[in-house]
């Protein structure tokens, strides 16, 4: 049987830029602001998600995801407990591998607990800075996929 390589688990000063970066995005998701979120994220992200199987384009993934799941949930946070991350051997790399929670709304208007998975892909950009180039996240089995909150989009 042949050896395997360890996982290349992110050192400390990695891992605790990324855990930045998760809680800087989810507090974009909480506010509804797309603009503010749009940064995060390639130009060319290719992206899975609950309402899409496959997207191509941040534009897309915006209007096919985000219009989708943002304004109808609230209180989305990562589990940063919970949270790996891993790192290529350049460092220009990472893969994410984390649990989420939110807050759905039934009908009429009760809350529950919506939680869920992702797996996001980050390249380092020259200037330092990490660049979302792929996410796909879903809800634990389950949990109702449709939410019917109605919170406003801060910013397009």
């Amino acid at each position: 049987m042949s050896e395997e390589t360890p996982l290349p688990i992110a050192d400390p000063t990695t891992t605790q830029s990324i855990f930045d970066w998760l809680e800087r995005f989810a507090a974009c998701v909480r506010a509804v602001d797309y603009a503010a979120a749009r940064p995060f994220w390639h130009s060319d992200i290719i992206s899975f998600g609950t309402y899409q199987e496959l997207i191509h384009g941040r534009a897309r993934w915006t209007e096919m995801q985000w219009d989708n799941v943002w304004p109808r949930t609230a209180d989305f946070a990562f589990d940063l407990a919970h949270t790996e991350v891993l790192i290529s051997a350049d460092g220009g790399t990472a893969t994410v591998i984390t649990p989420w929670t939110s807050t759905g709304f039934n009908p009429d208007g009760s809350r529950f607990d919506r939680p869920g998975r992702a797996t996001i892909v980050l390249a380092r950009q020259p200037d330092g800075r990490w660049l979302g180039i792929h996410s796909h996240m879903s809800l634990r089995r389950g949990v109702p996929q449709d939410s019917h909150g109605n919170r406003p989009v801060k910013a397009h």
